[in-house]
């Protein structure tokens, strides 16, 4: 994991901003987001730091506060350290760090050695990462722009990504690789279906219950027939169909069912019902401006992971499809 990564995670988890300057090369300075203070760190990394790497390290600076990542940073050289107003992140667990106007002495997460990934998909994590490549496969993306969009650490983001790396999916630059990283989310894709009788209504008070987000940026998103056919796929869509909707959580399918009654079979079913396998499928949906469709659907790539687990129509109609909007990866 890159120094300036394992720095910014540290900072983090004190609820403190720190962000790489623009032009710093890697390892290079990161400017700290503390209110009245402009205060610029110059990384350095060692794997021990005793009080003789101190000496040198202070010569070595020249602008801005020290700031020594370690593997294990002594006592001795940590006391100098401080009292020559500089800082360390020893990667045992301490982040310490003391200038003219800032003191921080706390523990972090230790970074320990950890197992190599063997599966870049394995876990909830591994399938974020991956939906987020997929949703933008040509322009690449850095760990500490993923560890934020995803709410996610910046060392399980690197874990996962070098995994897809060493798998081939995905290139030095993180872009994706040709169609298996697609395929390999889609055989994770699924998650269990309940069908409901009736179909939300935005007009019914109790339907705040159910989050449908209807007016907002995140709430319940649709796939199947209608959305694939609202993005260019040769299928057709009835208008008596089964609605397919992606919710939030298990909590929101039980209260569906308490509002909307739980429909005896699937032919007598008005909606059916699944927990959304990552957040984004939530977040990128569209209410497009078609006749007769008034549910958001679903990004085409959340859309096409749907039709993917039909292994006979569903792959046929993928084979023959490119979207109108966003970009083919299957």
């Amino acid at each position: 994991m890159d120094t300036e990564e394992l720095v910014i995670d540290a900072f983090r988890q004190l609820g403190i901003e720190a962000r790489l300057l623009v032009g710093a090369p890697a390892g290079g300075d990161l400017a700290l987001g503390l209110t009245g203070f402009n205060a610029q760190l110059a990384l350095k990394r060692r794997s021990l730091v005793t009080d003789a790497t101190v000496s040198q390290l202070l010569e070595e600076v020249d602008g801005g506060t020290l700031l020594v990542v370690a593997d294990r940073v002594t006592e001795s050289a940590r006391n100098l350290l401080t009292s020559h107003h500089a800082g360390y992140l020893d990667l045992r667990g301490r982040l310490a760090l003391r200038t003219g106007h800032i003191l921080i002495d706390a523990e972090v997460e230790p970074i320990k050695e950890r197992a190599e990934r063997v599966d870049a998909l394995s876990g909830k994590a591994g399938l974020e990462v991956a939906v987020a490549l997929l949703l933008e496969p040509e322009k690449g993306a850095s760990v500490r722009e993923l560890a934020r969009a995803l709410g996610r650490s910046a060392s399980t983001v690197s874990e996962v990504l070098k995994a897809l790396r060493r798998q081939g999916l995905v290139d030095e630059s993180n872009r994706v690789i040709g169609t298996d990283l697609f395929w390999q989310v889609a055989d994770r894709w699924s998650t269990p279906q309940t069908y409901v009788a009736q179909l939300p209504d935005p007009r019914d008070p109790s339907a705040k219950a159910l989050g449908l987000g209807l007016d907002d940026e995140v709430g319940w998103s649709t796939v199947g027939s209608v959305p694939a056919s609202v993005y260019g796929a040769p299928v057709v869509a009835r208008e008596d169909q089964v609605v397919e909707f992606y919710v939030p959580d298990a909590a929101t399918v039980r209260r569906a069912v308490t509002l909307l009654g739980a429909a005896p079979t699937a032919a007598s079913a008005k909606a059916s019902i699944r927990v959304a396998p990552v957040p984004a499928v939530l977040s990128h949906r569209e209410t497009p401006k078609v006749r007769g469709i008034k549910w958001p659907v679903a990004h085409p790539l959340f859309v096409a992971l749907d039709l993917a687990q039909d292994q006979g129509r569903g792959r046929e109609i993928l084979d023959a499809w490119t979207p109108t909007e966003g970009t083919r990866v299957w």
